[in-house]
């Protein structure tokens, strides 16, 4: 069984990619753990989203996009990033989305009504949370618009999807 702790970050530093250290609370490690946090919420929501196929398959085109910011948030600055990042072709899916979706208008208190729509707040809120993140990591490290857009509408998909599902 491989072990899984290293005792190298109980010191509070942790690694970037390519071996580069830094403090955890270094702002790259910071929004990692945020957009980490906010595809733990988008799980649950994709589980609990039943038949829902195409609002399950998107939710989980954009966790793997996620998984994909956060590999190149935690490249050095310099360096270059094998993977490819697709948040422009993720936005224009979320945007598709929105423009179909049934959506009334208006705010509601979270909770109200399903418990799946609760989550889905939930997960918008966090998803609000990382694009703040985002833009403070942007002012010191170039985070990229096509990224920026794509959490700014991944937070408008997630409030229409939470209407739709109260």
């Amino acid at each position: 069984m491989k072990q899984i702790y290293t005792k190298t970050g109980d010191e509070g530093l942790t690694s970037l990619r390519e071996g580069v250290r830094v403090a955890k609370d270094d702002p790259r490690i910071e929004t990692n753990g945020q957009i980490d946090q906010l595809n733990a919420c988008l799980g649950v929501v994709r589980s609990m989203l039943g038949d829902d196929e195409e609002n399950r398959d998107l939710i989980h085109a954009v966790q793997r996009e996620l998984m994909t910011v956060m590999s190149h948030l935690a490249t050095p600055d310099g360096s270059e990033n094998p993977r490819e990042l697709h948040a422009a072709e993720i936005t224009s899916q979320l945007e598709r989305a929105i423009d179909q979706a049934n959506f009334q208008g208006g705010f509601v208190v979270p909770g109200g009504g399903s418990q799946l729509s609760a989550f889905v707040h939930l997960a918008r809120t966090q998803a609000r949370t990382v694009e703040r993140c985002l833009w403070s990591l942007n002012r010191e490290h170039p985070v990229g618009s096509a990224v920026l857009v794509m959490m700014n509408r991944l937070s408008d998909y997630l409030f229409v999807l939470s209407n739709e599902k109260e």
